[in-house]
């Protein structure tokens, strides 16, 4: 079974450093196997080598920017069941969830039950899919982007002419590789935007803030106490169904994960005073 998707590397020449490219174009590669391994098997690949199961081929290039298109190929039997278990559209869902939440961004459209299942399943290897893009990949990807200014764009192609931007990469997602955890926690009033209930991931918009932040747990979210969590599904439903004029806040404890020049991008849930 293989998986058609290509990367648009934005420059005004259609053409674009060679070093810079190649190590664009490894961080797409590395990225998108990693991703896929991981859903397909459990478990994160620390390694990636032309023996692996799953593996990435380059096709043809075209013109508008540059633009090349590759493959996620799959080289053995019971993996390719369990890729078609999940289906092409859901593993699509899954590439875009997981390189949005590598880079604290939110995606632009809801998971499907299907794709929350397999994530659910993967468990604890969610999170060590996320940190291990941003150990690599991601510096690699981010190459032209941090040299150059160029944004960096991944798609889902199902034929020539249509394609699905997954996700986007551009300076500001460079910085967000190198975000750190701050040394205190904080205190913060934050309206609940989007949660995934098994992971314990999602986004919330500080009361006076206009864009929406990320957040999470440190822990395993099954681990949480049934307080919070039913606490985070309430407030949730309330403003997912009212105008955000009476939105509820909730007084959250949290430590915050910022860039370099003091941003937050994440905020790891510590306490909710319920």
């Amino acid at each position: 079974m293989s998986l058609t998707l290509d990367v648009v590397i934005d420059t005004p020449d259609e053409t674009v450093d060679m070093k810079s490219g190649l190590d664009t174009l490894q961080g797409v590669s590395d990225a998108a196997r990693c991703i896929a391994e991981t859903v397909l098997t459990g478990k994160v690949p620390e390694r990636q080598n032309h023996k692996a199961s799953v593996r990435t081929t380059l096709k043809q290039s075209f013109k508008g920017s540059y633009g090349q298109i590759f493959s996620i190929d799959i080289y053995d039997d019971k993996i390719d069941r369990k890729f078609r278990q999940i289906g092409k559209n859901a593993f699509v869902e899954l590439i875009a969830y997981f390189l949005n939440e590598s880079i604290y961004r939110e995606q632009r459209f809801e998971l499907s039950e299907k794709a929350q299942r397999v994530i659910a399943d993967i468990g604890d290897s969610a999170e060590d899919l996320i940190k291990q893009l941003r150990l690599s990949p991601l510096k690699q990807l981010h190459e032209v982007s941090e040299k150059f200014g160029y944004e960096v764009k991944i798609r889902y192609r199902p034929s020539r002419i249509n394609q699905t931007e997954l996700a986007k990469f551009d300076k500001d997602t460079a910085k967000s590789v190198y975000a750190k955890p701050a040394r205190e926690d904080v205190r913060i009033l934050g309206a609940i935007t989007r949660l995934n209930i098994h992971t314990g991931n999602g986004r919330l918009q500080v009361e006076g803030a206009v864009d929406t932040v990320a957040f999470g747990f440190a822990g395993k979210y099954a681990n949480v106490l049934a307080d919070i969590r039913g606490k985070l599904s309430e407030n949730l439903s309330w403003n997912n169904t009212h105008h955000e004029d009476v939105w509820v806040y909730l007084d959250i404890t949290a430590r915050p994960i910022k860039l370099r020049d003091g941003k937050v991008v994440k905020y790891i849930i510590k306490e909710l005073v319920l």
